[in-house]
């Protein structure tokens, strides 16, 4: 046996929130037969109580169980993550508070081994964190701080790693479920999952999986708010927006082919095939007042004169091979991601020229004929950002060893973006694009990302107790960018404006490093230090005509230093998991808008610190957990003004506390039947919303709109047979409008702001047959 799997024979997750069951690679077999969760963290299979880092750990089980299949409903399951969010894949994902707002993503999602979305900040990385759904999962792995070392690019914050379940030789397997849930004030909800593994030979596997989920919509548009007429009798008024109940219905669906060829103990070859689309309605916005955010009209009302649908497509297609050379493995991981999402905006009372008019307003006067009586003209926006990415990376790995491990690797990625924008002048109340008008705007940017990386990793046993772990990356990107469109407006001058910015380019080669001592005081008790640095790539810039901007930005960079302590008892009926933090982040990347363009730029810098802890107990069939992260993150020099941060001010979007205690116990029941109830409370703490969000926007040092706490329960109960299972499960209970996200006025008609909650109080139940 391995000795250092034997000296923690009795173990402790790292801040594991809900312990995983058993794992299934033969690498993993020693560990998991001793009780332990193993993870491939750190790109091999290894226990995580020898991880020097703060990770998290919930088993497929566990996420089945809370009917968590979003990043939603991860912000319970998991210390220190938070989510600002409008609709679902729409979604800015925060980890130890890093986030100023930016286009650029802070948190690397990878499925398996293959990372997904854009690695530039010319594709809304930052807002279209790939929202993964969790069928058929074995693990959801979240590592916390900058992991620059193994995962390079924008993981400033951490990484979300999704483990799904690899076709097996073993056996046959199937399993089917439905669910129908009811959400307050929405349609009904439901949701059909399936999978089958099939053992074709003994080398031979195959395992397909699909998913549809349809969540009932829970606002409504009521036909107030009639689009204001110019000082013009000719002019036909609209009389008001939409009527239409639960307008923000969405629709998941998606699945999953993997074929896993195995001839021999040494060679494996996993070929996989993953889809995923999100449509929806509407987006989960609705009108608050400014100041309060208090609801207007009585209720969940988004004043719309046009819908806004949003489709989102995942497609990934890898191969990943695992050969045992003798004394050291290969391992090479190949991949191409399509990403795709398309949206059309409800721009009849956009502020386009930042003088009070709204779009139907300005339409209306430019494209009106003189001596004819005006129709009224509405604007609809359509935008489409796409990202296509190749990535292949290999690696070389020593084997467990008790004193000394290794791995060295090299990575590739090649990325083509876009982002295309068209303004479409329409008729009020149909949508229909008004013959003879032309597009007021047709604006498109094109980008490349290129990179090329090398990266080492080692841990150095000193003693039997002693490890030392350090690593370094270095990388080397290219980025290529161009902007072409066309603004027509009578009242620019000659009528149109074009831009045509080619030949955009940046080029950077950031090198980023860890180093973590890791001590066993006991079987059961261990420490360690962790020092490690991320980075976001920089890239050019799009500049807009005269625009006081530089050509490009550089990459910013964070240095976490961390404390972590794991514990427990010799029986394994209790752990506890602390780990604190402090996080120095400098050249922050920040999003600024000039002369009406959005441009990136450096400024600033900002630190957090604070603490994750997990505690769990296990009695029999009660186990009762209970989780929490403290976050103090804020800017420790002011932005540029047209930003609007402050020395001082906390980073949007992060709440001080978040807490959870959670329970299940099990029982036998019947002769062949275990019956199990559980649930959790959790909290989420104020937070603040972006820097330029304020109630006074004028005066740059008034208070920013606040989101308030807010505490969810949720409980599950329900009965397992051998072959069946009946469970009933309730979510958001107490019916609690917790805020995901705060929209300035500008957007909404009569001034309104705008917020999104989490999903209402639901009730289900589900049904499932395995075979």
């Amino acid at each position: 046996m391995n000795k250092r799997f034997e000296r923690s024979a009795v173990t402790v997750a790292g801040a594991v929130t809900l312990i995983l069951a058993a794992a299934s690679a033969d690498a993993q077999t020693a560990a998991a037969s001793l009780g332990e969760v193993v993870v491939t963290a750190q790109k091999r299979a290894e226990a995580i109580s020898d991880i020097p880092m703060s990770v998290s750990v919930v088993s497929g089980e566990a996420l089945e169980r809370n009917q968590a299949d979003n990043f939603q409903d991860l912000v319970n399951l998991i210390p220190g993550l938070s989510i600002n969010s409008s609709t679902r894949g729409v979604s800015r994902v925060t980890m130890r508070g890093i986030n100023t707002g930016g286009v650029a993503s802070t948190v690397g999602v990878y499925v398996n081994d293959v990372p997904f979305g854009s690695s530039s900040g010319l594709a809304n990385a930052a807002i279209l964190s790939g929202d993964i759904d969790t069928f058929d999962m074995t693990r959801i792995e979240v590592l916390r701080g900058p992991q620059g070392t193994l995962y390079g690019a924008s993981a400033l914050g951490g990484v979300i790693k999704y483990v799904a379940n690899a076709p097996s030789t073993d056996g046959f397997e199937a399993r089917f479920q439905g669910s129908f849930d009811d959400t307050a004030d929405a349609d009904t909800g439901y949701a059909l999952t399936g999978v089958v593994n099939i053992p074709v030979s003994d080398t031979f596997a195959l395992r397909a999986s699909g998913f549809f989920r349809s969540d009932g919509g829970y606002t409504e548009s009521i036909g107030n708010n009639p689009i204001p007429a110019l000082q013009d009798p000719g002019v036909n008024i609209v009389d008001g927006t939409l009527v239409e109940d639960e307008i923000n219905g969405s629709d998941v669906t998606g699945g999953r082919v993997s074929a896993l060829l195995q001839p021999s103990d040494t060679f494996s070859l996993d070929l996989t095939v993953h889809y995923q689309d999100i449509d929806s309605d509407n987006a989960n916005v609705f009108e608050v007042d400014p100041t309060t955010l208090s609801p207007l009209y009585g209720g969940r009302v988004a004043s719309r004169y046009h819908d806004e649908p949003q489709n989102i497509e995942y497609r990934i297609y890898s191969a990943t091979l695992d050969w045992d050379l003798g004394g050291v493995s290969l391992q090479s991981v190949s991949s191409y991601s399509e990403f795709l999402h398309d949206f059309q905006l409800d721009a009849a009372v956009i502020d386009v020229l930042g003088a009070g008019i709204p779009t139907a307003q300005l339409l209306t006067f430019v494209y009106s004929t003189p001596g004819t009586a005006d129709t009224l003209l509405s604007g609809i926006l359509d935008q489409t950002t796409g990202t296509d990415k190749f990535t292949q990376e290999f690696r070389l790995v020593s084997p467990q060893s008790d004193q000394f491990e290794w791995l060295l690797g090299a990575y590739y990625t090649d990325e083509d973006s876009v982002i295309h924008q068209r303004l479409v002048a329409v008729e009020p109340g149909t949508g229909s694009p008004v013959a003879g008008v032309p597009l007021p705007a047709d604006l498109s940017i094109e980008s490349t990302y290129e990179e090329i990386a090398l990266f080492a990793n080692a841990t150095w046993h000193l003693t039997d107790r002693f490890d030392l772990s350090f690593g370094a990356r270095w990388s080397d990107n290219d980025q290529d960018a161009a902007q072409n469109g066309l603004i027509i407006l009578p009242i620019l001058p000659g009528g149109q404006l074009e831009l045509n910015f080619d030949d955009l380019k940046s080029s950077e080669s950031p090198v980023t490093w860890s180093f973590s001592p890791r001590y066993e005081f006991t079987a059961t008790t261990s420490a360690y230090l962790r020092v490690a640095t991320g980075f976001r790539p920089g890239g050019p810039n799009v500049l807009p005509p005269g625009a006081p901007a530089p050509a490009t930005y550089d990459s910013d960079e964070l240095t976490n230093y961390e404390f972590g302590l794991r514990t427990g008892n010799a029986s394994g009926s209790f752990s506890f998991d602390v780990a604190v933090f402090f996080l120095d982040w400098e050249d922050i990347q920040l999003l600024q808008v000039v002369n009406g363009f959005g441009v990136n730029a450096n400024g600033g810098t900002a630190a957090s610190k604070g603490l994750e802890f997990t505690a769990t107990t296990r009695s029999g069939g009660l186990s009762v957990t209970f989780s929490g992260a403290y976050t103090d993150a804020e800017l420790t020099e002011d932005t540029d003004p047209l930003v609007g941060g402050l020395d001082g001010d906390t980073l949007p979007f992060v709440p001080e506390w978040s807490l959870a205690l959670g329970g299940d116990c099990e029982w036998d029941v019947f002769n062949d039947a275990t019956a199990y109830v559980g649930g959790q409370v959790a909290y989420t703490g104020d937070r603040l919303a972006d820097f330029g969000n304020r109630v006074d926007p004028l005066d740059p040092t008034s208070a920013r709109r606040e989101a308030d706490a807010y505490t969810t329960v949720d409980l599950r109960a329900g009965v397992l047979w051998t072959n069946w299972s009946l469970e009933l499960y309730g979510k958001n209970l107490t019916d609690e409008d917790g805020i995901t996200d705060i929209n300035a006025p500008g957007l909404y008609p009569n001034g309104a702001a705008a917020i999104s909650v989490i999903r209402p109080r639901t009730i289900g139940v589900s049904v499932g047959v395995r075979f």
